[in-house]
């Protein structure tokens, strides 16, 4: 409880005078005024969240949470559980798609089992943190307590800092957990006041039976549990998952590091969702990384405010779509370095 309170103590707004020398050099560069749109957009805030004019990326990571969820006894998933702890062998080994298109940006990716059902402690190279294995069907109670939580939240603060303090200096999101769009929806749902129907999606494939099992599983979940939405860590613990608790405890913990964090999809999305109603704050070191094709994604992204800089109809987590943009994060430290000003070119403008 300690590390979660601290963490938040340390959130801070952006170093707004190296925002502004960013922008003053983006305003200077040999090209029509801010001509390189959400690019811009991207290099100014790297400015404001790294405290240099200059930013740089040395080495970037993404962190994957897995986490199962009892939700899945109520038939809201296309897939067995027992995918879990396969695919955190399967990212152990190197053959994920999140392991193919990190190889291809040069980030290393950080497994971590936070509450996967199944024992991944024989798979090298899965860090294990497990709170409990997976959390309980959240249709009849409390997908779990408060405590339970705010432990994994700091799990997953303690991933954050250990990889700053490491050297990387982007950070990513990406998860593992099958049923986890349910709880996803759940927390939009119980956040925004929106409708069960209106929040949720097909995840990995189900049929119109089981969208049906789904939306039903949502609303028993929001009327048993009547989760707060003044209480963010109320309606984490009692919709929510041990990876989505996990991932809002990197986002908070970056923020707190002045580190920039690329978020994922979805599962990603609600975390950072708990994240900004933790911390308003912690927002403003989020970088959107793609609008996936989740029915309500785009809505979970216009709550939180970010605004995704891909749209690939991607839906399948892990951290693909914050691989993907990592490049893109990149070349907005670019444009601040090696780009010629008008000046450089001694043409008065």
């Amino acid at each position: 409880m300690e590390l979660y309170k601290s963490t938040l103590e340390q959130i801070t707004d952006l170093n707004r005078e190296t925002m502004q020398a960013a922008w003053d050099r983006i305003d200077s560069l040999a090209t029509p005024t801010r001509a390189l749109g959400q690019l811009n957009n991207i290099a100014a805030q790297l400015a404001g969240i790294m405290g240099t004019p200059t930013p740089k990326i040395h080495k970037k990571c993404v962190i994957i949470m897995g986490g199962d969820h009892g939700i899945v006894d109520e038939g809201v998933s296309a897939y067995p559980q027992e995918i879990t702890v396969a695919m955190m062998m399967v990212f152990t080994k190197g053959g994920a798609g999140i392991n193919c298109l990190s190889n291809h940006v040069g980030s290393d990716v950080i497994v971590v089992d936070i509450g996967v059902k199944g024992d991944t402690s024989v798979f090298p190279g899965v860090i294990q943190r497990k709170i409990r294995p997976g959390t309980a069907n959240m249709a009849i109670g409390p997908a779990m307590t408060r405590e339970e939580a705010i432990a994994a939240i700091e799990v997953g603060i303690e991933m954050a800092n250990q990889q700053i303090d490491a050297g990387y200096d982007l950070l990513a999101t990406g998860d593992m957990g099958i049923g986890n769009t349910t709880p996803s929806s759940t927390l939009l749902a119980a956040f925004t006041g929106l409708s069960p129907a209106e929040v949720a999606g097909r995840g990995t494939g189900v049929d119109d039976e089981g969208l049906k099992k789904k939306i039903n599983a949502i609303a028993k979940a929001l009327e048993v549990n009547k989760p707060n939405p003044n209480d963010p860590v109320d309606v984490l613990s009692k919709v929510g998952g041990l990876e989505i608790a996990g991932l809002t405890g990197v986002i908070l913990g970056a923020a707190a590091k002045k580190r920039p964090v690329i978020i994922d999809g979805f599962i990603s999305s609600a975390a950072a969702l708990v994240a900004a109603k933790i911390s308003p704050l912690s927002v403003k070191y989020m970088i959107g990384s793609h609008c996936s094709a989740e029915q309500a994604h785009h809505i979970m992204l216009e709550t939180i405010g970010l605004m995704p800089v891909l749209n690939l109809e991607m839906r399948l987590g892990e951290g693909t779509g914050a691989a993907l943009t990592m490049p893109i994060v990149e070349a907005a430290t670019k444009i601040l370095t090696d780009m010629f000003t008008f000046q450089d070119l001694g043409v008065p403008c």
